[in-house]
């Protein structure tokens, strides 16, 4: 069977998306082989012209498609649909949205993707999210599992490219609030600790100097219940996989609390630590949530975006039990560029 001859339209959604990405999302039944080689003899145009596997493509741009075979393929399953409740739930999530950017305050214990035995995750609700257009909004980056906070959205594959390249630039200040036990014996400091995964346990990174990946991690201490723990704010300048976990134990000394991976001190001490903390109905979770991120919008020149994520309310009642000010408003990195 036998493809006809197309003209699709660029959508404003996909300027600027390279066009072999474009062809797989727009032309599924034309294998990759023959994308490359009807790109090679120049029968796939861009108004008119001859184009390569990488130009990018532009909103409004006329694509040829010629007539090619079609080999009958099982028909792919269905998409599950979203349930009004899951509907509902994304869009309780929404902190921040314009015509541009949506930003969510992801809970602990929901995934920002799928993987082996995890089926809710955000990713797979963003079409709650869907705009007047028909447009799907795109992750922009991941948090843990069990992190909460501020998670940003693109509602365009443009902006996704920008605010991309400003966090792999390191143009977004991302603050992160977490507890930590037992306090930390110097206030305020960067650390700088290269991190790999580990050979005996792919799901945890460790420290290494010699083969570790470039990781630097700014942190302050704003408050502290003596030795036990203590209210401390990082900032990840970098972002390599549990980043601040693997930071605060090896490179501080210190803990989150709720994190069994990521232990800083023996077990003995351990036990005392949890001691000290006992009885004041801490939630089990992790202590870690992205409190804020500050960043230059990617579509309007010279706006600046300050988006802050409420504390969960166990995390409020933890820092409540700790003596913690939960309504802290300052940037405790305000001095550092």
């Amino acid at each position: 069977m036998s493809s006809k001859l197309k003209f699709i339209t660029v959508k404003d959604d996909d300027d600027g998306q390279r066009l072999e990405r474009w062809l797989k999302k727009n032309v599924p039944d034309m294998p990759y082989v023959l994308t490359q080689k009807l790109l090679r003899k120049g029968q796939i145009r861009i108004d008119g012209k001859r184009a390569k596997p990488e130009t990018r493509i532009i909103s409004g741009q006329e694509v040829k498609i010629p007539p090619f075979d079609v080999k009958q393929r099982d028909a792919p399953p269905k998409k599950k649909e979203l349930s009004e409740d899951d509907k509902d739930y994304m869009r309780s999530l929404v902190i921040y949205k314009d015509a541009d950017i949506i930003a969510i305050n992801k809970p602990c214990g929901l995934a920002s993707q799928g993987g082996t035995n995890t089926d809710h995750h955000v990713d797979g609700m963003l079409p709650a999210l869907i705009n007047e257009e028909g447009v799907v909004p795109r992750l922009v980056h991941r948090l843990d599992k069990d992190t909460s906070g501020v998670m940003l959205l693109a509602r365009s594959a443009k902006a996704a490219r920008e605010l991309g390249a400003a966090f792999r630039g390191r143009e977004v200040r991302k603050i992160y609030w977490a507890v930590v036990t037992p306090t930390p014996d110097t206030i305020e400091g960067s650390i700088k600790a290269p991190i790999i995964k580990s050979e005996g346990d792919f799901e945890k990174m460790i420290i290494d100097e010699e083969e570790g990946k470039f990781a630097l991690t700014e942190f302050r201490v704003i408050e502290s219940a003596d030795r036990a723990a203590a209210f401390v704010a990082f900032w990840p300048r970098t972002g390599r996989t549990h980043q601040i976990r693997v930071h605060a134990a090896q490179g501080l000394g210190s803990s989150i609390i709720g994190d069994r991976k990521y232990r800083a001190v023996k077990d003995a001490e351990c036990k005392l630590l949890d001691a000290d903390l006992e009885g004041l109905g801490l939630s089990k979770r992790l202590h870690l949530h992205a409190r804020r991120v500050i960043f230059d919008h990617p579509m309007q020149k010279g706006v600046i975006v300050d988006i802050t994520a409420p504390l969960d309310s166990d995390l409020i009642h933890s820092w409540k039990a700790l003596g913690f000010n939960y309504k802290y408003k300052q940037d405790p990195f305000e001095d550092l560029d």
